[in-house]
């Protein structure tokens, strides 16, 4: 963790007042810290920590950009950040986590490294899906999704009509002629008596 020793906040020296870090995660930092959700971003994080009787309380307030894979098309995607988190650091006889929020470091080093948690903070902000606002995608791999998505006959939409990426119909007639021939016996199965 030497190259993230930017990172380590000395916990032992800290006085009774409250200290603030501004930090500012670029390309950079999201690249070193090698992290499988965003690879790129311009995040700046404000911590505040303040020093109780027994623990350091850590306030995180993340504001910016990140850039990750469109869950669609698979181009980038920008993604606001505006999270506000919470850690409570402990000294003890080693290392450990209590819990989400609660953390425990050993007394003799009396010093922490954020840089994970940095990292953590904002990829647990990220949507599960991510995708393109409608005819943002790339088209080219908008075309092949479409030709392979699996389509329910039955969906709540009574048009009879679906809506690709580009905002233009589809006639659902098209679609079930592309349908495999021997799936037609499963059309008169009844789920509902299970």
């Amino acid at each position: 963790m030497a190259k993230f020793s930017l990172y380590n906040i000395p916990l032992k020296n800290l006085s009774q007042a409250k200290h603030t870090y501004e930090y500012e995660l670029d390309r950079k930092f999201f690249e070193a810290i090698d992290g499988d959700e965003v690879r790129k971003g311009n995040v700046k994080v404000v911590l505040t920590v303040r020093k109780t009787s027994s623990a350091y309380e850590f306030n995180f307030d993340s504001k910016g950009i990140v850039q990750v894979p469109c869950n669609r098309c698979l181009d980038d995607l920008d993604l606001e950040i505006d999270s506000q988190n919470r850690l409570i650091v402990k000294l003890g006889k080693e290392y450990s986590e209590e819990s989400d929020e609660v953390i425990i470091i050993p007394e003799d080093e009396g010093e922490i490294n954020i840089a994970w948690f940095l990292y953590e903070f904002v990829a647990l902000n990220i949507p599960i899906k991510h995708v393109h606002e409608p005819g943002k995608c790339n088209k080219a791999m908008s075309t092949k999704f479409r030709k392979h998505r699996a389509v329910s006959k039955n969906d709540d939409d009574d048009s009879g009509d679906i809506v690709d990426d580009d905002g233009d119909f589809t006639d659902e007639e098209e679609i079930t002629e592309n349908i495999d021939p021997r799936w037609e016996g499963l059309k008169g199965l009844s789920l509902e008596d299970n």
